[in-house]
């Protein structure tokens, strides 16, 4: 490689080094660490290896489980691609052992669900509480056992509108707000499918993916600078594939990624980190890794 070239991407690279380093250490340090966080979405693909192995990588601070893909219609859907679920509730322990946070994702990318009504969202809400996170009520199956995600994302990408911030607050009204709520949102500012839960200003993190639209090929790090400034109190991370292969026009290099966001971005107050999709395309370019070059 060029000494061009790899002074173009030291930037980046020891960005990124110091991202994994920061894996293990104490929530209190990452956040007040200016690199930031490393999220992955988990559940894609089959191939990508089991919710443990994606954790002992060091790679991710945080998994994001990925999809309860229906709901709305009176009955559920957990769609992880093929993966055995019956494993993941002691991978998930597992992961938490390690200092990582885990969260379920709700919606996604061609499911099937909406919310009619406020009765829906209310259904929804008892059925995640007792299903996934800390609650227990006789009748309602839990997929990972025993086991507890640390809280629920919100991966709105189609349908309408209504009844999500109902849902936010019903999740964040269980154990005095324990429930941690994370929202994965389009890049064009603002997203009209998320904006009133959005407006009840209970979201941690705010994922802006940076794909799946192409009128984000340009004008990335004006979006970012959008959202962090309308929703202060919220960490943004920075939603970016990790091969050409997911989205082509998305993809960003070591170097752009740097070049035309991070270094822009990384300074904001509410800076949060990195979000990648996914663990499959990240296994196999190493895009997190640096390996990809």
């Amino acid at each position: 490689m060029a000494p061009r070239r790899l002074a173009a991407l030291a930037p980046l690279a020891v960005l990124l080094l110091l991202s994994s380093c920061l894996a293990a250490a104490p929530a209190t340090a990452q956040q007040s660490s200016s690199i930031g966080d490393t999220v992955v979405f988990w559940g894609r693909n089959k191939a990508e290896g089991s919710l443990r192995e994606a954790c002992d990588t060091g790679l991710y601070n945080t998994v994001i489980i990925s999809f309860l893909s229906a709901f709305g219609r009176g009955s559920y859907k957990l769609d992880l691609s093929g993966h055995p679920v019956v494993p993941v509730g002691g991978d998930i322990k597992y992961c938490q052992s390690k200092g990582k946070t885990v969260l379920l994702a709700i919606g996604g990318q061609g499911g099937e669900y909406y919310l009619p009504s406020s009765q829906a969202a209310a259904d929804l809400d008892d059925y995640l509480w007792n299903a996934f996170l800390g609650g227990g009520r006789s009748g309602v199956a839990r997929p990972f056992g025993d086991a507890v995600v640390n809280g629920i994302d919100f991966f709105i990408d189609q349908g309408a509108t209504e009844h999500y911030d109902e849902l936010a607050r019903l999740l964040h009204g269980h154990s005095n707000g324990g429930v941690m709520l994370t929202a994965t949102a389009r890049c064009v500012f603002p997203d009209q499918r998320l904006q009133a839960a959005l407006a009840t200003g209970l979201f941690s993190r705010i994922h802006v993916k940076l794909f799946n639209d192409g009128r984000c090929t340009w004008g990335r790090r004006e979006s970012l600078e959008k959202w962090a400034a309308a929703y202060p109190d919220s960490r943004i991370f920075v939603g970016i594939v990790a091969s050409p292969d997911a989205d082509r026009d998305a993809y960003m290099s070591h170097k752009d990624l740097y070049f035309d966001v991070l270094q822009f971005i990384n300074k904001l107050p509410n800076y949060g980190g990195i979000m990648v999709w996914n663990r499959y395309w990240d296994k196999k370019t190493g895009y997190i890794n640096g390996d990809v070059f």
